[in-house]
């Protein structure tokens, strides 16, 4: 109806497969999609190792890439899985599944990091459930707030 380029896209999978290499079974995202843990589970269980590719020059010299850092690490402790970080300007690291940095390499470096991680197996709380305990828990504190305001 309105000629659009690339309007022909459609949507994958709701669940896509792991990407499988050198043994490991591997949940791939891009940029900050990271940011966006209940997208990152759908790979989850069956991924074993978090892998996350971005190109971060358009944030420059800003608290952009450190913030980005602090969101792969959170993803690593949820899932319980090590997650590797590749940028071109931002913090290249490698997590380990306790969220810790094993490896890193500074923003605007150019180089390799040569770590190893393992890949892990097994399903996290967050990986179970989700967001869904965090919005029940919200949902009862508002109702709790509204019958009290009710009963005033």
């Amino acid at each position: 109806m309105l000629s659009i380029p690339l309007a022909d896209f459609t949507p994958g999978p709701a669940r896509p497969a792991p990407l499988v290499a050198a043994g490991q079974s591997i949940a791939v995202n891009i940029c900050y999609e990271d940011a966006y843990g209940g997208e990152l589970i759908r790979q989850l269980p069956e991924a074993t190792l978090l892998v996350n590719v971005s190109n971060v020059a358009w944030f420059g010299d800003s608290l952009a890439p450190a913030q980005h850092l602090q969101i792969a690490r959170a993803r690593a402790l949820e899932t319980g899985r090590a997650h590797l970080a590749a940028t071109n300007t931002g913090i290249t690291a490698a997590i380990g599944r306790d969220g810790r940095v094993l490896a890193r390499l500074a923003p605007f470096t150019e180089g390799r990091l040569d770590v190893g991680v393992q890949g892990y197996a097994g399903a996290t709380p967050y990986v179970r459930w989700g967001d869904w305990p965090a919005l029940a828990a919200c949902l009862l504190a508002l109702a709790v707030v509204a019958l009290l305001a009710r009963s005033r």
